[in-house]
């Protein structure tokens, strides 16, 4: 499986605020590099108030996301980054190797399985489902308590 002609991804970049409801804001652009090689770079905002940084390295001519770097922010605090830096050494994330996501608590080593997440797909469709997910979550609202106690 290889990524999708260029102009195809361009339109997935493009049409996320049509194709996504969740999503209310997306600063996403696409940069070429060469006749065969772009860059994706931006934000893209959800409705939920989560925002997902992306940044991809696109080689379109062997159809392939070359890097990737996917963070997920909620207000100022990183809650979950995606990478390819292989971990041979934990069982765990063989699933889905060498592509995994790092998560609270101890974000920097605590590390699952990313599916979905590889070289030769579009990530954006997964990582918008996975940060519907995440803002869903009970830990992704403040309580009402917490709300009172703010606005004291």
């Amino acid at each position: 499986m290889t990524l999708p002609p260029r102009p195809e991804y361009e339109g997935l970049i493009y049409g996320l605020l049509d194709a996504y409801p969740e999503v209310v804001g997306s600063t996403l652009c696409m940069y070429s590099t060469s006749a065969f090689t772009a860059i994706v770079e931006g934000r893209v905002t959800l409705s939920n108030g989560l925002v997902l940084r992306v940044i991809e390295a696109l080689d379109f001519k062997v159809g392939r996301i070359r890097h990737y770097s996917y963070t997920v922010f909620r207000g100022n605090e990183q809650i979950r980054w995606y990478d390819s830096q292989p971990h041979p050494d934990d069982a765990a994330l063989t699933e889905t190797f060498p592509h995994h996501l790092h998560e609270s608590p101890d974000i920097k080593h605590n590390r699952r399985p990313a599916p979905g997440i590889g070289f030769t797909v579009p990530n954006l469709p997964t990582l918008i489902a996975d940060c519907v997910a995440l803002g869903a979550s009970p830990v992704a609202a403040p309580s009402a308590e917490n709300d009172e106690e703010s606005q004291l």
